[in-house]
């Protein structure tokens, strides 16, 4: 498990295990949201076990599954409106955790700035600069 903070109440990591879920929760996470398609894995981690494993650990689990090429206002906005309803930190996962930091990225480009966003998610080990202009396009909405 590679959990990496982008902010105080989100954080990304890659792929986790369903045994990985009670740390999780006793990490203080309260959401989990999967932005991976169960194509990309194998049936013992597919959405519907996750979900399963993520509700005895006490967890609330959203199944939000993206690619690069599916990114976009509405992707962004349901990711942005399940973290912010989070009833605490949220922890979002993907294949390397680059796509679940980029929906929040540019999610938060507005409320946060640009400057911001990319020092955060530099400092998780997402190098999201390549992204400036589509980042600065959100923060002007």
């Amino acid at each position: 498990m590679d959990i990496r903070e982008l902010s105080p109440d989100h954080a990304v990591s890659p792929q986790i295990d369903p045994s990985d879920l009670p740390a999780i929760a006793a990490a203080g996470y309260r959401t989990v949201i999967c932005n991976r398609p169960d194509e990309e894995n194998p049936p013992s981690h597919h959405a519907a076990v996750m979900a399963e494993a993520a509700k005895a650990a006490g967890l609330d689990f959203v199944i939000h599954p993206v690619t690069h090429p599916t990114i976009g206002p509405d992707t962004i906005a349901r990711q942005m409106q399940v973290i912010d309803a989070g009833n605490g930190p949220v922890l979002a996962y993907c294949a390397s955790g680059t796509r679940s930091s980029i929906l929040w990225a540019l999610g938060r480009a507005g409320s946060l700035g640009v400057d911001e966003v990319l020092e955060a998610t530099a400092r998780a080990g997402y190098d999201l600069a390549p992204l400036r202009p589509q980042l600065e396009a959100f923060a002007g909405r």
